[in-house]
């Protein structure tokens, strides 16, 4: 079946193969947050971005092959409520911007900073820090050496704009600069990415609208 991105809170996942990785996307919880589970297809190495809510069905989702790791793309708690419990139940370390270890209620094993690389088996992610949504947000970045780039953004960037910045024009023009910079600046624009929340989209197809968001301010 063709992967859509589109995905229901106590629906089934939406898989996509990649050369190096099975990408799996479920939404869990009361504010349909998307968590993705990576699979290295040649080593069967699990991470999971996003602990966010619902443990049952993000250790189902894991099954037998387990998480070695967990990475929190930011500290709101939407995004981290069931980590505890699920790297307790599998050992997973865990991952998470620096500057947002601090107001995460769980345990953090590894603080990243932008340009640091999170493995997953045999493949590599690079993260980016996003500051602007949180002080510490960041995007996971995997080139696929066969494929188009995909990019887990978090809630940095969405289809139609960049991230919650409350109406903070500081927090705005950060936020909009590091993802201007740091994403579209250094990605093609076949670039997949998945948000935090909601249908996936491409940089390409979101790029010609970076002008009516600075426009608007949000």
């Amino acid at each position: 079946m063709t992967y859509t991105g589109v995905v229901t809170t106590g629906g089934p996942a939406d898989v996509r193969e990649t050369s190096g990785l099975t990408i799996s996307k479920v939404s869990v919880g009361t504010i349909d947050n998307n968590a993705y589970l990576l699979r290295c297809r040649a080593t069967g190495e699990q991470l999971l971005i996003d602990a966010a809510a619902d443990p049952r069905t993000l250790l189902a989702l894991a099954g037998d092959g387990g998480l070695a790791s967990i990475v929190t793309t930011h500290q709101h708690w939407d995004h981290w409520i069931a980590l505890a419990e699920v790297a307790e139940a599998t050992g997973a370390r865990t991952y998470a911007g620096r500057d947002d270890v601090d107001g995460i209620k769980a345990r953090i094993d590894v603080p990243v900073d932008d340009g640091d690389t999170v493995r997953v088996g045999e493949v590599e992610l690079t993260a980016r820090h996003l500051v602007g949504h949180s002080p510490g947000s960041i995007a996971l970045v995997y080139r696929d050496p066969e494929g188009i780039p995909h990019l887990f953004t978090g809630d940095s960037l969405f289809p139609g704009g960049i991230g919650n910045t409350e109406q903070d024009p500081v927090r705005f023009a950060s936020l909009l600069k590091d993802v201007e910079e740091k994403i579209f600046g250094e990605l093609p624009d076949e670039t997949w990415f998945y948000p935090g929340h909601g249908g996936d989209s491409t940089l390409g197809a979101e790029r010609p609208k970076l002008p009516e968001w600075r426009e608007r301010g949000w």
